[in-house]
């Protein structure tokens, strides 16, 4: 990887702001739309950045921060680290955390994303797991390992550092989401499973190098662990848990939600069992899983992604499905296509993630068809 050696000249003024406090995803919004390039609004006065629609909190913040504040010493320290800078127009950010609401204007990244981690499922877990917690996640995470699904999870201790080593010892892909910069690993003792992480997958952040963990950054850093997610699988934790901030988010995402059942005498599951009892996806297995959300043929969908979008006769289908199932004969009748060609064309969406199979032969347009064809 060589670092951020970017084309794009404006890069160094996000990272720029995106050092000062209290310049989020509203205020970044509000800059771009008054100045369009950034470059433009580092150079404005007090009166300019009160126009683009900033309070005057934030305008002091922004003139005591700038002469402390190198846009170039920025993008050279995070060449220095190896570390690369995405903004959220970049093509490469990924394109499931900029579908949430509050994405991160800039997300740093050690390692590398690859096409495959839009197939991605975030475990999370107490950081006290049982002997019971320990071996769901052991054996849930190798097996989506397996299936070559990436596991997203938090670096903390407990269930999510479980999940990152096998991963890892599975061979699979695995991304941290970090509370702290890039360079600052929490808790310590997770360095060298931090650097085996970047040397198969990458750690993500939204804050800048050099950032301490506090511990407001943990609940916020959970929304980017769904939001990088099809769905966040949860085993074990406490109904207060971070766990449980975390499937919070995924709901409020329009992520699906899944957790292990337990003991109703440990307190460790309550967090899981309230999930269930409020609807979440039961998971005995890893086929559950992979069922649910739409992961059964991972390899396989990643590479008809890559190779080819959607045809015409393809997008022409996809205009008859919508998220209620249709069965096949219904699909038929709608589009006047005998039955061979439409379960052609539909097992064709379904291997590029287009269409989801929900009964035999009944069909429903996935999430990703929503985005990029409309209807």
């Amino acid at each position: 990887m060589s670092g951020v050696m970017d084309d794009d000249a404006d890069l160094k003024y996000w990272l720029a702001f995106n050092r000062i406090t209290g310049i989020g995803r509203v205020r970044f919004g509000l800059l771009e739309k008054h100045f369009g390039a950034l470059e433009n609004a580092w150079l404005a006065d007090a009166s300019d950045l009160k126009a683009a629609g900033l309070d005057g909190r934030t305008i002091s913040a922004i003139v005591q921060a700038r002469p402390d504040i190198s846009p170039d010493g920025e993008q050279e320290q995070l060449q220095r680290l190896d570390v690369r800078a995405l903004t959220w127009h970049d093509p490469s950010y990924p394109r499931l955390l900029n579908e949430i609401a509050d994405p991160p204007p800039v997300l740093y990244v050690r390692g590398q994303l690859a096409a495959s981690d839009d197939m991605a499922v975030a475990v999370v877990g107490t950081r006290r797991p049982t002997a019971y917690g320990r071996q769901c996640a052991e054996e849930l995470s190798a097996e989506l390992a397996r299936a070559g699904v990436t596991v997203i999870s938090g670096l903390a201790r407990g269930v999510d550092a479980i999940a990152h080593n096998t991963t890892l010892k599975s061979g699979g892909r695995t991304i941290a989401v970090m509370a702290s910069g890039a360079n600052v690993i929490y808790p310590r003792e997770h360095l060298h499973l931090s650097n085996e992480i970047c040397a198969s997958g990458a750690l993500v952040t939204e804050y800048p190098p050099g950032t301490q963990p506090r511990g407001d950054f943990f609940p916020r850093r959970n929304r980017i662990m769904s939001g990088l997610a099809r769905g966040v699988l949860i085993i074990e934790g406490d109904l207060q848990s971070g766990a449980m901030i975390t499937a919070r988010l995924a709901m409020e995402q329009n992520r699906e939600v899944l957790a292990v059942p337990g003991s109703i005498f440990s307190p460790q599951s309550r967090g899981p069992n309230s999930l269930l009892q409020d609807g979440a996806k039961l998971v005995r297995n890893v086929e559950d899983v992979l069922e649910e959300l739409n992961l059964t043929m991972v390899p396989q969908q990643v590479e008809a992604r890559e190779r080819i979008s959607a045809t015409d006769t393809e997008v022409a289908l996809l205009r008859y499905l919508t998220q209620e199932p249709l069965h096949v004969d219904q699909v038929c009748r709608a589009s006047g296509l005998p039955v061979a060609t439409v379960s052609s064309i539909l097992a064709m969406l379904e291997l590029k993630g287009l269409a989801r199979q929900t009964a035999p032969m009944s069909y429903v347009r996935a999430r990703e068809a929503q985005a990029a064809y409309g209807g």
